[in-house]
């Protein structure tokens, strides 16, 4: 063939052009109009023209399958073959003859040297080519009915990809991609439920942030047969919400002694038992409104919970307080108990009746060392949300008494375990808690919100330092060890010692304790994360609700409130400039579940 000269067409790369010039290099023009300067091994010469423009290289209809079999096994070139198809050759048919080799159904090759493919190549691209346009018209049915929300029953196994990218476990899906959204969790939880392939109360948090879903369940030893103090005579409350289901701590006065008596896990849950490294990895209870998934085998609390039975085994820790609200003389036994359980409404009634009436004073005394010592009394609302049968309730927990008074008794038991764990050097994990750069003693709902953002996260170390929150020099959580990894090491590290075994070493409590905090962060988050959701779930299905908030922060136009009733903080658009503390009425505008968002409208 010829050397290419003005008005030839070429092949360049897989595209045609036109040449323009031919000098020391060719100068082509591309489709679009651009022009370019090649070498001439860069172009393939299709036809020597002449071309007028790119644009009248439009489709042509040829015999095609017809040319094919004519050609059989022979070889020819580009325009011996645009004939064959064609019965013209021109810059048209010539570029028409080529695009059917480009094709690659029937042939294949270089304009200089064209053959037919096999038969048997032929069919199996063709079968290839007829697949892949059903499942192009397929993925174009599949994501209409996606878009619609109406899916069919096969449409449930690959919207998995869009579930998983709801739940983290990806970060990409071809199908939110196909309808034009972004791809995140949030779109995906938004068109899971769009499609009905998860419910519209769907709670996602627990498994995006690889909750194991399953109970526990394992076989429960019996107790050891070993000797335990008897305080059976001596009068022991577990005092818990209502329907509490894992009564773990309870209290007694002997004389002017407290005991705050604690479930014996450890008894039954040994260091690296099964049941010790399952609860390892999970750090804790999950309590989320719609369930609680508990770190142990409920058989373990129906066995070892506080009251459950007519005598309860304990890990009880005794001490004295003395009037300036140190703790001293500290013991530490296992016992045997009767314990009455009683709801935290039954023991406010009670305060003035014994033992309550004296144990709130100790704790009196004790609270009044602490906020000596520069501890945070923060009271923001709290509630307590539950999904039941009937929908979402959300129930205000009242400031009670009573609720104070078992809280500073168990952070007494707290500060006994550590006063014990470091005369006796026996590693254990330490909560500690920095304080904050300007240390106050906030009044008021905004001062209390505002004083809890400064505080710096508690940390669990192994080594004894402040906790400020508490304003205690030292603290351990001991008292909850059905519900939290960390105080049962702790009583597992006492048991050893009380047992006359050496306790594990600082660094295999160190390990421990970084393996369930893992654990333990999902659980909190989830937890957060989930309260929200449900939360959101009862304003969307009371839509008349109203309620008031009470401002705790201002920025602008905009006001940070805090909804009592609720729970929760938000922020709102407000029109004039409350003050800080000032109650405003609010009802919910529009509510955005999988954004976990709720924007609220100022009444009034």
């Amino acid at each position: 063939m010829s050397s290419p000269v003005a008005g030839s067409l070429v092949l360049y790369k897989i595209r045609p052009a036109k040449v323009v010039e031919v000098s020391d290099k060719i100068t082509i023009e591309l489709e679009g109009g651009k022009t370019k300067r090649v070498r001439t091994k860069d172009i393939v010469l299709l036809h020597p023209g002449p071309l007028a423009s790119l644009k009248d290289l439009t489709p042509q209809t040829g015999e095609i399958e017809e040319s094919w079999e004519l050609l059989e096994e022979s070889t020819t070139e580009i325009q011996e073959f645009t004939e064959l198809l064609f019965d013209a050759y021109t810059p048209v048919t010539a570029w028409a003859a080529w695009e059917v080799v480009a094709d690659g159904l029937y042939f294949a090759g270089e304009p200089q040297a064209i053959t037919p493919r096999p038969a048997s190549e032929v069919q199996a691209e063709r079968e290839r080519r007829e697949a892949k346009e059903a499942a192009e018209t397929a993925w174009t049915a599949f994501v209409d009915r996606v878009n619609r929300g109406e899916l069919v029953e096969e449409d449930r196994k690959p919207l998995g990809e869009v579930e998983a990218l709801a739940l983290g476990t990806r970060n990409n899906s071809r199908i939110l991609k196909a309808l034009g959204f972004q791809e995140t969790p949030v779109n995906a939880h938004r068109l899971l439920v769009k499609t009905g392939y998860w419910s519209e109360n769907e709670n996602p948090y627990p498994r995006r942030f690889g909750i194991n879903p399953e109970t526990p369940e394992y076989e429960i030893p019996m107790l050891p047969d070993e000797s335990r103090l008897d305080l059976t005579h001596l009068p022991a409350y577990a005092i818990d919400d209502e329907g509490n289901q894992d009564p773990d701590d309870a209290v007694s006065l002997d004389g002017e002694r407290i005991w705050v008596h604690v479930a014996d896990v450890a008894a039954l849950v040994p260091p690296d038992s099964v049941m010790d490294l399952d609860a390892r990895n999970r750090g804790s209870n999950l309590y989320i409104p719609e369930q609680v998934i508990s770190m142990l085998p409920p058989g373990l609390t129906h066995r070892l919970g506080l009251g459950l039975e007519d005598e309860s085994p304990a890990l009880s820790i005794g001490f004295s307080l003395s009037d300036a609200g140190e703790i001293d003389d500290i013991e530490i036994q296992p016992t045997r108990l009767k314990v009455t359980r009683i709801s935290y409404q039954d023991a406010d009634q009670s305060l003035l009746e014994a033992p309550f009436t004296e144990l709130q004073r100790k704790a009196q005394i004790y609270r009044k060392r602490r906020a000596a010592a520069g501890a945070a009394f923060i009271n923001l609302p709290e509630v307590k949300i539950r999904v039941e049968d009937a929908g979402v309730r959300v129930t205000p927990l009242p400031p009670l008494a009573s609720r104070e008074m078992v809280m500073d008794l168990m952070l007494m038991a707290g500060e006994a375990v550590g006063r014990y764990c470091i005369d006796k050097d026996i590693p254990v994990p330490f909560a500690t808690q920095a304080p904050p750069d300007e240390p106050s003693t906030p009044e008021g709902m905004a001062a209390m919100f505002a004083y809890r953002r400064k505080f710096k996260p508690s940390q669990i170390k192994t080594q004894p330092e402040p906790h400020s929150g508490l304003g205690l020099a030292f603290y351990i959580r001991a008292t909850s060890p059905l519900r939290r990894y960390s105080d049962l090491l702790t009583h597992q590290q006492l048991r050893a010692h009380l047992r006359g075994e050496d306790p594990l070493d600082i660094h295999a409590v160190s390990e421990r304790i970084g393996l369930a905090e893992v654990g333990s962060a999902a659980i909190r988050k989830s937890e957060r994360l989930s309260n929200s959701h449900w939360r959101l779930v009862f304003l969307r299905d009371n839509p008349d609700w109203q309620g008031e908030a009470v401002v705790v922060a201002r920025e602008g136009e905009r006001a940070t409130v805090m909804i009592p009733e609720l729970g929760m903080d938000t922020k709102v658009r407000v029109k004039s400039a409350p003050a800080l503390n000032e109650t405003i009425r609010l009802k919910p505008r529009e509510i955005d579940l999988p954004d976990l968002a709720c924007y609220f409208s100022v009444l009034g």
